[in-house]
């Protein structure tokens, strides 16, 4: 080795060691009669110092035209520093440089690298090994390599089996767009990257391959976000043999073991929540449960007062932010502003204000008397000082627009602390969801997931009305994993594939090899898939996953650093088959 400690290891007790450290010029201070040197690695910053007088003058004259960034190796002598740095974990001593030699040069970084850096998102992602070099994202990318080893432990403990699935499948028309690859000896013809590995973790149950699991990269050609990328990782396993109950308490033990032994977190046992309920007291399916508000309907008090708005409204909802009656009236026309801008779409917002000295004022004080305004506060179990917040509307929309007004109000409350942790599953999910633009029902999880069996025999009659054997796992508001029982017989899964518009012909060309796999001694089964990305980007505290992988997309699908998507030669795709023109280099 070209050193004999790391740049984060050396500690008073090394004091009057001679080591050899290697890494890159942090930064130089340079005092005239002292030159200090922040040398930096992936494990920490260790502090040289040259002075004049104990350093050989061509050292030292040497030492101040390196640069930052210059790649050396530094030999010297550990010693006390006298001004001490209780920052970082080397801060009570510094090495003394005997020798130094350069291992390479560096040009100037386009930005500092520093943790508060001066680059942009799209400077650093061009430049994204320079990125890495900083201490806040080498941080990241060490909490998921500890997450991925941490899964294993656990699944390793519970007789799960890694199993590597294709990369190279089948496109299928469910769910998200693929990426597809052309083929060169089929032209044509083209495979697909996979969404999840689903289908083939199904047949290596039918396998006997009874607890199968996969870290494993999937890929969906779908429009990006903070927490969405064209590739992502997920943590993907299956059992077989097993109920709905197994897979909540195996899981749930892999979530409270990640917290354990990731964060130091003990957290309680992960309550449940069925999807009604879900939308009902938050209006989404991943309720952020780190604070309350819950939703109140109030159809039964706010309707009949000659008051329009309510009155033709099919619900009429609200939540009660405790201790904001003092809002100004600024500050709630920003909430109406929101509520009403297009992505959320209410026409307005309604309020009722409960004082302090037990007045009570609202926007609809003309409406109603202050008897009613008390039976609504009642509902809500409204004490003086809070203020209710009140939308109307259809059902579903109104549910949603609500959700996102108490979300803002969690945020502005200070309620949503990244460092407080809420988990729970949600349960129960409808089986299918009617799409309009289509006239048809798609699965609301994928094809392959079963109905409750009390709930089979209103796929005819009422398909809406069918609930899934179907689990997503959701903390602070994200869903970070979803799965159920599947289907592991031929009928049932015919059945599934004609209520979602294909014809027999359509699911055997799709999905003949799983279906002639079920008449094969199928057992029962399910599984679960957890966003891998995102539960990094939970853990750090972070709203975006990019920050956890090493070599992210930007919001538009584009790798600024390499530059792709790009063109591709003409006789490459003369080679696919593939009758697209493009301009030669």
């Amino acid at each position: 080795m070209l050193r004999t400690h790391t740049c984060g290891e050396l500690r008073i007790s090394d004091v009057n060691k001679e080591v050899t450290l290697t890494g890159w010029v942090q930064r130089s201070r340079d005092k005239g009669g002292m030159l200090w040197i922040d040398l930096r690695d992936r494990y920490g910053i260790t502090q040289l110092i040259l002075e004049e007088g104990k350093t050989d003058a061509s050292l030292l004259a040497a030492a101040r035209q390196l640069g930052r960034e210059f790649v050396i190796r530094a030999k010297g002598v550990v010693v006390e520093r006298l001004s001490k740095n209780d920052k970082i974990a080397t801060g009570e001593i510094e090495v003394r440089v005997s020798s130094i030699d350069i291992l390479n040069t560096s040009k100037l970084p386009p930005f500092t690298i520093e943790d508060d850096t001066d680059g942009g998102d799209d400077l650093r992602m061009k430049y994204r090994y320079l990125d890495l070099r900083r201490s806040v994202v080498r941080e990241n990318l060490l909490l998921r390599h500890k997450m991925a080893q941490q899964t294993r432990a656990y699944l390793d403990s519970q007789r799960f089996i890694e199993v590597e699935t294709p990369v190279l499948i089948k496109s299928t028309p469910e769910g998200a767009r693929d990426f597809v690859v052309p083929s060169r000896l089929n032209h044509g013809e083209f495979y697909a990257l996979p969404q999840s590995p689903q289908t083939f973790k199904q047949l290596l149950m039918v396998s006997g391959f009874d607890r199968y699991y996969q870290i494993v990269k999937c890929f969906r050609d779908e429009d990006l976000r903070a927490d969405r990328q064209p590739e992502f990782t997920q943590i993907d396993c299956e059992m077989s043999f097993i109920t709905q109950e197994d897979i909540l308490n195996t899981f749930e033990g892999l979530v409270r073991h990640l917290f354990k032994n990731v964060k130091g977190i003990e957290i309680p046992s992960l309550p449940r929540m069925t999807y009604d309920d879900a939308m009902k007291y938050y209006g989404s399916d991943k309720p952020d449960t780190r604070f309350d508000m819950k939703f109140v309907e109030l159809n039964d008090v706010a309707k009949g007062r000659s008051f329009s708005v309510f009155d033709e409204a099919e619900l009429v909802v609200g939540i009660c932010a405790s201790g904001c009656a003092g809002y100004t009236r600024k500050q709630l026309d920003e909430l109406t502003e929101f509520v009403k801008r297009p992505q959320i779409g209410t026409k307005g917002l309604v309020y009722v204000r409960f004082e302090a000295g037990g007045a009570i004022k609202s926007s609809v004080d003309k409406f109603f008397q202050e008897s009613d305004l008390k039976k609504i506060g009642e509902k809500f179990g409204a004490q003086p000082g809070d203020l209710v917040l009140i939308l109307a509307g259809a059902r579903d929309k109104t549910r949603k627009a609500l959700n996102e007004l108490r979300l803002l109000m969690g945020t502005q409350l200070g309620l949503r602390d990244k460092n407080k942790f809420s988990a729970l599953w949600v349960l129960d999910f409808p089986l299918l969801e009617w799409n309009e633009e289509t006239n048809r029902w798609f699965a609301m999880h994928h094809p392959f997931t079963s109905p409750k069996p009390d709930d089979i025999k209103l796929l005819d009659s009422d398909p809406g009305a069918v609930r899934a054997n179907a689990y997503d796992c959701v903390i602070n508001g994200t869903e970070v994993g979803g799965g159920s029982i599947r289907i592991h017989d031929r009928g049932t899964q015919q059945l599934m594939f004609s209520k979602l518009g294909f014809s027999d012909e359509e699911a055997r060309r799709q999905f003949g090899f799983l279906m002639e796999a079920f008449e094969f001694g199928a057992p029962p089964h399910g599984g679960i898939a957890f966003g891998f990305d995102r539960l990094c980007s939970l853990f750090g505290g972070s709203d975006s996953i990019r920050d956890f992988i090493a070599f992210p997309k930007n919001n538009a699908g584009r790798d600024m650093m390499i530059d792709t998507p790009a063109t591709i030669l003409q006789e490459q795709l003369d080679e696919l088959g593939i009758a697209v023109k493009v301009a030669k280099p």
